[in-house]
């Protein structure tokens, strides 16, 4: 099932992510502190990268982060997850999504997941000062447990975007996913406040907290990470 599923997201974004006509919209790269607790409890540092094309109708988003640190010289800290996604919209109002995630996290119970999901989205908001998306479609998702165990599954995804916008100066964003499957429910959602200090430079302070219902024995069921940041906007 996974296969089909990651085939039809192929399908739709290669012949439209190599095609002329791709614009290249804005970016973002950003560095900084983060206090991760749960699985590993730990002062770690944080790099992370945002892309934005559009073609057409089309908008891809490209997002890319990791996290590490050390002590004694022994690794404490070690995580990656990336994301691309693909936008068609329809109107206005509504649009169909295709998603593929990838996270991985040295010291969770999960060594690595990978989902891929389509379905259909709705700007409920968008207002000079408020914006909402919310998301809802299904998928697969394939996990290495740790130990060697393997683990397939269909999922069920919904996700919701907000934003409000403050000030010229500043924004804060609200960001939720949950990946229901019939073995592990996956739950991630991200509060960052994010203040402009000067031309293109921002001070971005976010919560994040990543939740899986199922884990191995001897692993804690959420991580929750503190960052303090500071971002590049391009």
């Amino acid at each position: 099932m996974w296969k089909t599923t990651a085939m039809l997201i192929f399908i739709i974004v290669c012949p439209i992510a190599f095609g002329q006509g791709v614009v290249f919209v804005s970016g973002s790269a950003s560095f900084g502190y983060i206090a991760t607790s749960g699985n590993t409890d730990s002062n770690s540092s944080n790099v992370a990268l945002g892309l934005l094309y559009e073609y057409r109708i089309w908008d891809f988003e490209f997002d890319l982060s990791a996290i590490g640190a050390s002590m004694e010289n022994e690794t404490t800290a070690e995580a990656y997850s990336s994301s691309l996604k693909t936008k068609r919209d329809f109107n206005e109002e509504n649009y169909f999504f295709g998603v593929l995630d990838w996270n991985k996290d040295r010291f969770s119970g999960y060594e690595q997941q990978i989902s891929e999901s389509f379905g259909y989205g709705r700007q409920l908001v968008n207002g000079e000062r408020h914006l909402l998306n919310v998301e809802f479609g299904a998928g697969a998702r394939q996990a290495n447990l740790r130990g060697g165990v393997s683990r397939d599954e269909a999922i069920l995804r919904g996700s919701a975007d907000y934003k409000w916008i403050i000030s010229q100066m500043s924004e804060f964003t609200q960001d939720f996913i949950v990946e229901n499957g019939s073995k592990n429910t996956y739950v991630e959602s991200v509060s960052a406040l994010k203040a402009r200090v000067f031309d293109d430079i921002s001070l971005v302070i976010s919560f994040t907290v990543k939740s899986n219902s199922d884990v191995p024995q001897g692993s804690k069921k959420t991580d929750i990470f503190s960052a303090v940041s500071l971002e590049y906007g391009f």
